[in-house]
């Protein structure tokens, strides 16, 4: 796979990039995550809607929040830009929805490998799963409580297949979501490390059950939190 030619195409960095990054799906989260974690944040990109932010975290060492977009495709994307620039350590936070209806909204999980049923992720030569970093989700399992799980990503938001659900529960799927098998075969390819926390917002079956605006925005500052733990523990 080619390496990125030069400059980055879709970001345009305004403040340093640190090598440590944080990767909500959504803007906005990415700015509320900054402001909770970050000492005087700085807009490290705005281009195409993309919102990210760099400044000094609590250990006193840089990090930064950076949205990815929704799906495979532009997380991919802002994932190889990120490498390119010099980011090492990427963890993406993200929002779910549960295939096991034991798994509580709210419920914080490690991510250990995801499904890959997306188009993305396969065509940047995944195979049937994408496995994190051992020692993020190592870090991530111990920040939850929780032992880590399986993920599939897909394509489809809105998926009218109503044999899919069962069809990933026997795979071994305990989540359903859009980006982290992108995320991390970027980070194998590239040789960064590259994990995944998600928050299940959603829980799926016969009636989808969802969780309202106000503790999905409570929820997304427990996703950096609990990630911000992790790399603690990580260290440098």
């Amino acid at each position: 796979m080619p390496a990125v030619p030069g400059a980055p195409i879709h970001l345009r960095p305004a403040a340093e990039l640190a090598e440590r990054v944080l990767l909500p799906g959504d803007p906005h989260r990415a700015l509320h995550v900054a402001q909770a974690l970050l000492d005087k944040p700085l807009m490290f990109n705005h281009h195409r809607g993309l919102w990210g932010y760099t400044g000094t975290a609590r250990d006193g060492t840089r990090l930064t929040v950076q949205s990815t977009g929704m799906g495979g495709p532009s997380a991919a994307i802002v994932v190889e830009e990120l490498i390119a620039l010099g980011a090492r350590t990427l963890i993406r936070i993200g929002t779910c929805g549960s295939l096991d209806e034991r798994i509580e909204l709210g419920t914080l999980l490690a991510v250990e490998a995801s499904i890959a049923a997306d188009g993305a992720s396969r065509a940047l030569g995944a195979g049937t799963r994408v496995h994190a970093d051992a020692a993020i989700t190592a870090a991530l399992a111990e920040s939850t409580g929780r032992p880590p799980v399986t993920s599939v990503s897909t394509d489809l938001f809105y998926d009218a297949r109503e044999d899919v659900p069962d069809a990933w529960l026997g795979e071994g799927a305990d989540v359903v979501e859009m980006e982290a098998a992108a995320v991390m075969q970027v980070g194998l390819q590239r040789g960064a490390r590259a994990g995944c926390l998600l928050a299940v917002t959603d829980r799926l079956g016969h009636a989808r059950v969802r969780a309202d605006f106000d503790e999905i925005e409570k929820i997304g500052l427990s996703l950096g939190e609990t990630a911000w733990a992790a790399l603690e523990r990580l260290g440098s």
